[in-house]
């Protein structure tokens, strides 16, 4: 019998749940938080045409800007691109399809779809493009736009530690994005640096619980350079 309480595989069995044209979830913010042997893994697997949920498209050759730049994503979900130009010359070509939602919009969105909401209401965008396609509603005499959840296929996270069970610790900032891709995955893989027993993490710690999480992997460490580092 399976132990529902042990989830640490190796990245070769994580890897068996991506494939072409699926919808990703990726934590992080510019990179931060991005988790670094899981996007390698992808871009090893030769997987494309993605369409990817996440705050941004990172750098060029940083996090899940790699994935762009090697044109193994067919559609971004994100609240900005401009720090990734190649993401920017892929839209001007047609190459790209960019939905772009206001950040804290986002989050919402992605956090509604973890907790199973059918959406939230918004009045950010009333007047303006971001109209299109949205249905509205009255609400107190006041008009929103119900903005849909987002959820993933696969939801990938970068934690700072995790136990066997899957509760998680992360590092500072790069939390940012990570616990609530966490919870819209219909899987959600975490690559840890550090995996630590059941137990050993203090309870306070703990951000994201366990029960969210399927599966997790030893990271291998970032293999990019920072813009700060060059």
């Amino acid at each position: 019998m399976t132990n529902r309480f042990e989830k640490v595989v190796s990245l070769s069995e994580a890897l068996t749940h991506f494939r072409d044209g699926m919808t990703l979830l990726a934590g992080g913010f510019g990179g931060v938080g991005n988790p670094p042997t899981l996007i390698q893994g992808i871009l090893d697997l030769g997987v494309r045409d993605l369409t990817l949920i996440s705050n941004d498209t990172a750098f060029p050759h940083i996090g899940i800007g790699k994935l762009v730049t090697e044109k193994r994503v067919k559609k971004v979900i994100a609240s900005h691109i401009g720090s990734n130009p190649n993401a920017g010359a892929q839209m001007t070509a047609g190459e790209l399809e960019v939905e772009f939602c206001p950040q804290g919009i986002l989050a919402e969105r992605v956090r509604a779809g973890g907790v199973g909401l059918g959406g939230i209401l918004s009045d950010v965008g009333i007047g303006t493009i971001a109209e299109k396609g949205k249905q509205k509603v009255v609400l107190d005499g006041k008009e929103y736009l119900l903005e849909t959840p987002l959820t993933a296929e696969v939801a990938i996270v970068h934690a700072k530690k995790a136990d066997h069970f899957g509760n998680l610790v992360f590092d500072t900032s790069a939390r940012n994005f990570n616990p609530l891709v966490a919870m819209a995955g219909d899987i959600t893989i975490v690559e840890a640096d550090e995996i630590v027993e059941i137990g050993m993490i203090d309870p306070e710690e703990i951000v994201t619980p366990g029960v969210f999480v399927n599966f997790i992997v030893q990271s291998e460490g970032v293999n990019w350079q920072w813009a700060w580092e060059k």
